[in-house]
């Protein structure tokens, strides 16, 4: 039993973040949190986080400790509820990661009709400009676009977004539109330095069709946000996420460019550590995340 305890303490320390948080929720001093944590290390022989003044990280040993205990917590906790005869409601702190443009504008007000509906839940939303490790940070959902580098990871694709060519009407009517891809390079283009992909070189599909196409232009940035902005101010044709610029191609504030053409799609996944044993929490927020996206999405742009 004291194994058990051991290691719900210390699921609950890497989740918190903090020895201050982890104390402040079990009901402790942060003394007797480091105390206990400093018991554990010595009752295993090895050190499972490393501490600084600022924040905690997850040693290699640790990281272990964190992924199979956390199944074999996951796994207890499904015996109870079998046991119990019914499904425990969703209670208790999941720690969600998303990238920041994406984070702010989809997935926060998600999270807030989630908390309406599962009010025993606590959320703790941690956006970053690039996707975080979920075991080494505690992290029990994250929500990706593109492709999963991570083959440790199960996921479940929430939705659809395709990646989409356009531009504002000021600069359609100053430089003209371009007649295929190739034409791009004579353009002024908007590139965002994001992920590894080759900087500045646009791959476009149409049906069976590719074209490999180097562009160029007076502004590039690392957020996406930025990037629309400038097109909106007329700066250049922009490669952008369907669920960022559709609602501005409805309006006509943005119009679309080569509209046969696109790039690899971006589809929105929901990222987690084990396919088995999900908590009764991590696999109602993804169910709820993949009902909200199919139907409620962000409206995608249906004009080509």
């Amino acid at each position: 039993m004291d194994a058990f305890s051991d290691l719900a303490f210390f699921v609950l320390l890497v989740k918190r973040g903090s020895l201050a948080g982890a104390a402040q929720q079990m009901g402790v001093t942060p003394s007797a949190a480091s105390k206990r944590l400093a018991a554990l290390e010595t009752r295993l022989g090895v050190r499972l986080l490393h501490r600084t003044t600022r924040r905690l990280s997850v040693t290699q040993e640790g990281e272990a400790y964190l992924a199979q205990g956390g199944r074999i917590l996951a796994e207890l906790e499904e015996l109870e509820q079998g046991l119990a005869g019914s499904r425990v409601a969703p209670r208790g702190l999941l720690r969600v990661n998303a990238t920041l443009g994406f984070g702010r504008r989809h997935l926060a007000p998600a999270v807030a009709a989630f908390l309406r509906a599962y009010p025993q839940v606590e959320v703790q939303l941690e956006l970053s400009d690039r996707a975080l490790n979920l075991a080494e940070q505690g992290f029990d959902v994250g929500v990706r676009l593109g492709g999963l580098p991570d083959a440790r990871l199960s996921a479940r694709r929430l939705a659809g977004n395709r990646r989409l060519l356009c531009a504002s009407p000021h600069y359609l009517s100053a430089h003209g539109a371009p007649a295929s891809p190739r034409e791009l390079a004579q353009h002024r283009c908007i590139v965002i330095r994001e992920s590894d992909e080759t900087y500045g070189t646009w791959q476009l599909y149409a049906g069976t069709r590719q074209e490999t196409v180097k562009v160029r232009g007076p502004a590039t940035t690392n957020d996406g946000e930025t990037a629309v902005g400038w097109a909106l101010e007329g700066l250049g044709i922009l490669l952008r996420s369907e669920w960022d610029v559709a609602p501005l191609l409805r309006t006509g504030r943005l119009q679309p460019v080569l509209p046969d053409w696109s790039a690899a799609p971006a589809d929105i996944f929901a990222v987690y550590l084990s396919r088995d044993h999900l908590s009764a929490r991590v696999r109602a927020f993804i169910d709820f995340l993949a009902e909200r996206f199919a139907t409620a999405p962000a409206q995608p742009y249906n004009g080509w």
